[in-house]
């Protein structure tokens, strides 16, 4: 059961892309959607066995690498971590493959991009059933590619293809920071076989490993190298720029690698090596701290985007962050429930964008939408559910995630959690203000569309709207049902080994006796920023323009995603194209080609014009040249014959 759960995927790519001509579009959605939706019953039974009949395996497929006395074996590990993946990983994306059918009925490519969706679906896959970092790290590449392949669906548009560009070059940076992190926990432990690592790790709790000449801590810098790669995959401050970018993909694009897969992937990294972390203090104090920015900052621009999408995927980022400072503080199941509620109301967010994007004959500028709520009601309630969890209110999905998140910082009693506490409160209020004012600008106020396209707005079909059900049920119930498992009584039983927190550290436990204003502030934040949007955008909509006009220089920062890429392009990209052209001038040009290839045409081409200086076209100028040639030519053979000498020769000479 557990190896059709993987690879029913793979085998819905192999036939959808080599057999897309024989099976035609239709053919492929069939297939795609049948596998994805197959292994997803799958997950689901396959995490009730592992999570409650406590049965957790490791199947053997065969080996992988054999090179010495160093052997990887390929398998699927299914502990209850992986349990909890594996089923939001493939509802979440048979919601997607459904959903797509709808939304790509016009598109010429149709069977590419099922095939796409369910490769990026096996990777991910193989990502989180890794048995060894080996493992792990084809699925981390393969993720990486699916999602280039998916950004880039749409290759004849030039900003589809550099946001694809982006995103995989950006992802190579922080996954050169994981291959370094690899590197060094098999320099420290002697295998890359996660059971024999976190046997190891409190053993090698003081062990000190030597870098660039210094002594420093060999689990810290172990964790901190892989949470660089966790950074990319799950863009988190610094190497955040590739997300909005990726927009330029197709919606469900969008859902599938900005809800539950590709940027959680880092998340799950983090989680996956907590026994390593739990003895790094240093690491999760640098997780918490650069959560809490991301959290915050990734706020601040969503408040100031007009794109529907990357106000969005802002919101994703921001939610991410959330979850990391919620691993840095040793609370790394309230970060995966997070990861789970967020799972179910994020894709329902984007799939419910787009539907407003299908309906608005593909316009994704909020400014030109507007009063079409009673056109598309269907998605305007499914939006506010997504909303309302997103926002944290009770008694939604986030509601239980996020406040725990903020409930175990405040319990951690440290001036990182404190941080992060302050920090994740502030989002939470902008978080609920942008997300109202996504809803008040796409749904009410007069229309500002033109209209044409007004009279063009229409519900989607239902193909497009039960995977927004499905998704919206998990918005709702998925908190409420899975809050005693994943961090109330049951959590000990329900993750048995798979989670590694020392008992100083469990701030989960700790976050149940925070005093009751902690528990009931992100509420009366939450509504705080819904009733601001209110009065901005539809009570006195002149409020937003001023507010603008007043903090200008701010809202320039926020608008202008604090410029972080004005920056990398002054510092990376542009020095990075200077240095280009001077190889490519100088280098290649003036001393390769000039003393290659072409100083010798040159060369031979200045030769040849002395040359044809001798063609006079005169006949006397023809036989003088051939006398000449003739009397040098014997002149040449008797003295190689010996028969004539230099001094000869001299004597001759004047």
């Amino acid at each position: 059961m557990i190896i059709w759960a993987i690879f029913l995927p793979l085998i819905g790519f192999l036939l959808s892309f080599f057999g897309g001509k024989a099976f035609g579009d239709r053919g492929a959605q069939i297939i795609t959607c049948t596998g994805l939706i197959s292994a997803a019953i799958l997950s689901w039974f396959i995490g009730y066995d592992v999570i409650f009949n406590h049965n957790p395996s490791v199947v053997f497929l065969g080996q992988w690498i054999s090179v010495g006395d160093f052997m990887v074996d390929w398998s699927l590990r299914v502990d209850q971590l992986t349990a909890v993946m594996l089923i939001v990983i493939t509802t979440v994306s048979a919601c997607v493959h459904v959903y797509s059918v709808g939304y790509m009925s016009h598109d010429a490519n149709q069977a590419r991009f099922m095939s796409y969706l369910s490769l990026f679906t096996f990777a991910m896959l193989m990502l989180v059933t890794a048995d060894n970092l080996i493992q792990l790290f084809f699925g981390w590449e393969g993720v990486g590619l699916a999602s280039y392949l998916l950004i880039g669906f749409w290759n004849t548009k030039d900003s589809a293809n550099r946001a694809a560009m982006k995103a995989f070059i950006v992802n190579r940076v922080g996954d050169f920071g994981l291959a370094l992190g690899i590197f060094t926990v098999f320099m420290v432990f002697g295998s890359v076989q996660f059971d024999e690592i976190f046997a190891q790790a409190a053993d090698l709790a003081s062990t000190n490993f030597n870098f660039l000449g210094f002594q420093v801590h060999a689990l810290t810098l172990s964790c901190l190298l892989l949470f660089v790669g966790a950074m990319g995959k799950s863009a988190q401050l610094g190497l955040h720029t590739w997300l909005p970018d990726a927009m330029e993909g197709p919606t469900p694009v969008s859902a599938l690698i900005h809800a539950a897969t590709m940027v959680t992937a880092g998340v799950f990294l983090v989680a996956r090596f907590s026994p390593l972390y739990e003895y790094a203090p240093i690491a999760l104090e640098v997780v918490t701290y650069v959560g809490a920015a991301t959290a915050i900052v990734a706020a601040t621009i969503g408040m100031t985007q007009f794109d529907i999408k990357r106000v969005i995927a802002y919101s994703t980022m921001s939610q991410l962050g959330y979850m990391f400072f919620a691993l840095g503080v040793s609370a790394y199941s309230a970060a995966m429930f997070h990861l789970m509620t967020h799972a179910f109301f994020k894709a329902l967010l984007f799939l419910g964008a787009g539907s407003v994007i299908h309906a608005m004959s593909d316009e994704q500028d909020m400014r030109n939408m507007g009063g079409i709520w009673k056109k598309i009601p269907m998605t305007y309630a499914l939006m506010w559910i997504g909303s309302l969890a997103l926002a944290g209110m009770p008694f939604f999905a986030g509601y239980y995630s996020k406040d725990l998140i903020l409930e175990s910082a405040f319990a951690d009693h440290s001036q990182q959690g404190m941080i992060a506490f302050w920090l994740g409160i502030a989002a939470a209020l902008l978080t609920a203000f942008y997300s109202w004012r996504l809803i008040f600008m796409t749904f009410h106020g007069k229309p500002r569309a033109s209209n044409k396209v007004m009279s063009h707005v229409h519900e989607s079909p239902q193909i497009m709207l039960i995977p927004l059900y499905v998704l919206a049920a998990g918005a709702i119930f998925a908190g409420y049902a899975a809050y005693e498992y994943f961090a109330g009584h049951h959590r000990a039983e329900f993750w048995g080994e798979s989670i590694k927190v020392l008992h100083d550290n469990d701030t989960i436990e700790a976050a149940h006796h925070v005093p009751w204003w902690v528990k009931k502030l992100p509420i009366g934040i939450g509504l705080l920023g819904i009733f601001s949007a209110y009065l901005c955008y539809i009570l006195w909509p002149k409020i937003a323009e001023v507010s603008k006009s007043i903090f200008k220089p701010i809202h320039a920062l926020f608008f202008n995603k604090w410029y972080f890429d004005n920056i990398y392009d002054t510092v990376f990209l542009k020095s990075a194209w200077g240095l280009g052209l001077f190889f490519w001038k100088r280098g290649d040009g003036t001393v390769i080609n000039g003393m290659g290839p072409d100083g010798i045409a040159s060369l031979s081409n200045k030769f040849s014009m002395k040359l044809k200086s001798a063609q006079s076209g005169y006949v006397f100028h023809y036989v003088f040249i051939m006398v000449i040639s003739v009397v040098a030519l014997i002149a040449w053979v008797l003295y190689r014959s010996g028969l004539i000498d230099t001094a000869f020769l001299g004597g001759m000479l004047p």
